[in-house]
C-alpha cells in the first residue's frame, strides 16, 4: 500500500498471538503520544506559555513525523516520490513558516492514518494466516508399530496418523483403517461431514466424527492443502485489476504534479503578491491534493473480499478476478462434475446377439483399468469377478479407448465412435432419460451397451435460478455427453441452452464466440475443461481442493462441492465491486473539492490536513466492509427439500 500511498514502507506489527488489538501498533502509539503533546502544546499557547507551547508541539511533530519521515527520506534517496513526501514537505514548510501547530496537527492526524491503514491490512492477512492455527499442536504417529506423540512439522510422507474422535487432521492424508465422518468446513466452506473409510482421501485441519482412523500422511504440513490455500490467497492479495491499476496510475504521476503546480503557486504568488501568504497557501495545497485515499480505495477492498472468500472456501485469485466475476453476463456450465455429482453408476447392461453381460462388463472394464474418468471407476466398480487383460490400450480424446482384449482388437466409447447396429432404439430411450450409453465392441462385433447415470447436485437448479438476479444473462451448457443426455440434465436444472458432443476444443471454440456477447465465465472441473477455462474472461473450478492442477489454472476456484456457493462468490464479488466505485467517487470528489479551497485560501492547513485524514479513514472503513462474511446459506438449497426437489432417478 505505502508504495502506492503514502510512502511509507512500516512493518507490520509482529505479534507472536495471532491478530494483533489497536494499541499493540506502534504508529498507533506514537500518534497516541503526539496527540498528547499536541494537547499540550494547545492549552499552554492558550494559557500565554509561548516556551512550553513551543516544546509541545515539537514534540508532537518529532513523535508524528517518526511514523511517516524516515521512511519518506529513505525513498527519496532511491528516487521515489510518495505522499508522505508531499506530507513531510507541508511539515518542514510550515516549521520555516512559524506554523507549528499546524505542522503538529499534520504531524499527528497523517501518523494516525497511517497506521489504521497498516492496521487494517496487517489484521486481515494475519486474520487469514491464522487459519493455519487449525492444525493442532501434537499429533500422534505410529512409526514402527509404536505409537508417538510429534508436533505435526516432525510429521513425514508415510507417517501413520492416529485421529481420534474429536481430533483435527494434522495434514493431508489417506486412510488406512477405520470409518468415520470428518468435518471439512475449514477448507471447502461447506458444514456437512464427509463419510470416509479405506482409501478416501481427506484434508489437513478436518475434524474427525465419531470413528477412530488411522491416516497415512501424503504432504507435510507445509505442503498441506491448507497451507497451498493460504499461499495462493495471499498471492492473488497482491494482483492487480483494471481499477487498481488505474488508480495508481492516476497516483503516481499526480504526486511530482502537485509539487510542480505547489512551486508555480509559491513563486507566481510571491511575485505578485504576499510571500508568505502564497508560500502558506502552496504548502496547504500540497496537502490538499495528496491522492493517498485515492491510491487505497481498491487494495483494501480487494484484500478484504479475497480474505473473506477464502476463509468460506472459494479462491479468488486477486482485483482482476475479482473484477471481473462482478461483471459477468455470460456463464457457461460444464455437465460432468459440475452440475451432476460426478459419481456415476451404471444403471443398464443391454447386450447385442451372442454376448452375455458378463462379456460386456469385462471387456468395457479391461478397456477402462488405466483410465481415472468418471464413467471409467463406475464400470470398474460393476466388473464382473472373471477379468480380462488388455494391452496396448489407447485412449481417443472426447470419444473413447481402444485396445487388445484377449488377444482381440476391441474398443469402447459413444455412439458414433461405436456403431449401435440393432441397439439403435434402446439408445435413444436411454439417452432420452439422461443416462449416458457407453458401446462395447470387439472385433468388429458389437458386444453391447453400458448405461451410466450421473446424480444431478440437488442444489444446483436453485443455484441457476439465482444468476439472472446478479446479472447473468445468458446461461449454457457445454457438454461432450450425447445431446438427449445433456439436454435431460439442462431441462432439470432450467439451462434451456445445451451443446453438447463436444471435444475440450469445441468447448473453447464456442467461448470465444459467446464473448461476442458479454463478459464470460466458465465453470467446469478445471482439468478436463482447461481450454475453455482459460479462453473465458473468468475460468471457475468447481471442487478444485486437492487438485493443483485446478487451483493454479483457475482464476476463481471452488475448494467444496456445494453448486450453491456459485452465486454466491458472484454475489459477493459484485459487492465488492460496488464499495470499489464508491471508495474511489469519494476519495476523487474530495480531492477535487479540496485542492480550489486550498488553493484560494478558503482552506488553511490544519482544515485541509483533517479533511484528507478523515478521507483516508472513509475510504478504509468502507473498503473493510467487503471482509463481512458473506452470507451463502441462502443460495443453497435446505437439505430436508432435495429429495422432493429432485427424486431419485429424475436424472
Amino acid at each position: 500500500m505505502a508504495d502506492a500511498c503514502c510512502g511509507s514502507q512500516a512493518e507490520p506489527p509482529h505479534v507472536e498471538d495471532g491478530v494483533p488489538t489497536l494499541w499493540q501498533v506502534r504508529e498507533i502509539q506514537c500518534a497516541a503520544v503526539a496527540g498528547a503533546f499536541l494537547a499540550t502544546g494547545l492549552l499552554a499557547s492558550a494559557a500565554g506559555s509561548s516556551p512550553v507551547g513551543t516544546f509541545a508541539f515539537g514534540s508532537a511533530i518529532v513523535v508524528g513525523g517518526s511514523t511517516f519521515i524516515p521512511s519518506t527520506m529513505r525513498r527519496l534517496i532511491r528516487g521515489q516520490v510518495g505522499v508522505g513526501t508531499l506530507m513531510t514537505a507541508a511539515a518542514i514548510g510550515a516549521v520555516l513558516l512559524g506554523e507549528i501547530a499546524e505542522a503538529a496537527m499534520l504531524a499527528f492526524l497523517f501518523s494516525i492514518s497511517e497506521a489504521l491503514e497498516e492496521y487494517a491490512l496487517t489484521r486481515m492477512r494475519i486474520g487469514l494466516r491464522s487459519l493455519l492455527n487449525l492444525v493442532p499442536e501434537r499429533v500422534t504417529v505410529r512409526r514402527d508399530d509404536i505409537e508417538l506423540t510429534v508436533a505435526p512439522s516432525e510429521l513425514r510422507v508415510g507417517d501413520l496418523m492416529i485421529i481420534r474422535p474429536g481430533e483435527r487432521v494434522a495434514t493431508d492424508g489417506v486412510v488406512r483403517d477405520g470409518a468415520s465422518n470428518v468435518d471439512c468446513s475449514a477448507i471447502t466452506g461447506e458444514s456437512i461431514a464427509v463419510e470416509v473409510w479405506p482409501g478416501r482421501d481427506v484434508l489437513a485441519a478436518s475434524v474427525n466424527g465419531g470413528g477412530a482412523l488411522e491416516i497415512e500422511v501424503t504432504a507435510a504440513t507445509s505442503d498441506s492443502s491448507l497451507a497451498r490455500v493460504v499461499h495462493i490467497v495471499e498471492e492473488a492479495q497482491e494482483r492487480k485489476g483494471d481499477r487498481q491499476r488505474l488508480a495508481e496510475r492516476v497516483a503516481r504521476p499526480l504526486v511530482p504534479g502537485i509539487m510542480v503546480v505547489a512551486f508555480l503557486i509559491a513563486v507566481i504568488g510571491s511575485l505578485v503578491g504576499d510571500p508568505q501568504l502564497w508560500i502558506e497557501r502552496s504548502l496547504v495545497v500540497l496537502v490538499a491534493a495528496a491522492p493517498c485515499a485515492f491510491a487505497i480505495a481498491v487494495p483494501v477492498t480487494v484484500v478484504a473480499s479475497v480474505s473473506a472468500s477464502a476463509r468460506l472456501g472459494a479462491i479468488v485469485k486477486g482485483g482482476a478476478a475479482l473484477e471481473a466475476l462482478a461483471d459477468i453476463r455470460v456463464l457457461a456450465f460444464d455437465k460432468t462434475g459440475t452440475l451432476t455429482r460426478n459419481r456415476p453408476r451404471v444403471t443398464d447392461v443391454i447386450v447385442a446377439d451372442g454376448s452375455s453381460q458378463q462379456e460386456v462388463l469385462g471387456v468395457a472394464a479391461a478397456l477402462e483399468s488405466r483410465s481415472e474418468h468418471p464413467l471409467a471407476v463406475a464400470i470398474l466398480a460393476s466388473r464382473p469377478r472373471d477379468s480380462h487383460r488388455a494391452t496396448a490400450l489407447r485412449a481417443v480424446p472426447g470419444s473413447g479407448v481402444l485396445g487388445i482384449v484377449d488377444g482381440e482388437m476391441a474398443r469402447l466409447g459413444k455412439p458414433g465412435f461405436v456403431e449401435v447396429g440393432d441397439l439403435g432404439p434402446t439408445v435413444r430411450d436411454l439417452e432420452s432419460a439422461g443416462r449416458t450409453v457407453i458401446l462395447v465392441e470387439r472385433s468388429d462385433h458389437l458386444l453391447g451397451a453400458i448405461a451410466v447415470q450421473d446424480e444431478v447436485r440437488p442444489e444446483a437448479a436453485d443455484a441457476v435460478r439465482a444468476l439472472p438476479a446478479l446479472g447473468v444473462e445468458r446461461i449454457v451448457m457445454l457438454s461432450g455427453d450425447n445431446d438427449r443426455s445433456a439436454t435431460a440434465v439442462g431441462r432439470i436444472v432450467g439451462v434451456g441452452e445445451v451443446y453438447a458432443d463436444l471435444e475440450p476444443g469445441d468447448k473453447a471454440r464456442l467461448m470465444r464466440a459467446l464473448q461476442l456477447h458479454g463478459s464470460t465465465a466458465m465453470v467446469g472441473d478445471g482439468i478436463n475443461d482447461a481450454p475453455a477455462l482459460a479462453t473465458a474472461d473468468v475460468g471457475i473450478a468447481m471442487g478444485a481442493m486437492g487438485s493443483d492442477v485446478a487451483i493454479e489454472a483457475a482464476d476463481v476456484a471452488l475448494m467444496g462441492e456445494d453448486l450453491g456457493s456459485l452465486p454466491a462468490v458472484i454475489d459477493h464479488a459484485r459487492r465488492a465491486n460496488t464499495i470499489m466505485r464508491q471508495s474511489l467517487v469519494l476519495s476523487g470528489a474530495i480531492l477535487l473539492a479540496l485542492v480550489p479551497l486550498a488553493a484560494f485560501g478558503i482552506l488553511g492547513l490544519a482544515t485541509v490536513v483533517v479533511a484528507h485524514e478523515l478521507a483516508e479513514v472513509l475510504v478504509i472503513g468502507n473498503g473493510l466492509r467487503a471482509g463481512r462474511r458473506p452470507n451463502w446459506s441462502r443460495y443453497r438449497a435446505p437439505q430436508d427439500n432435495i429429495h422432493h426437489l429432485f427424486p431419485t432417478g429424475s436424472a
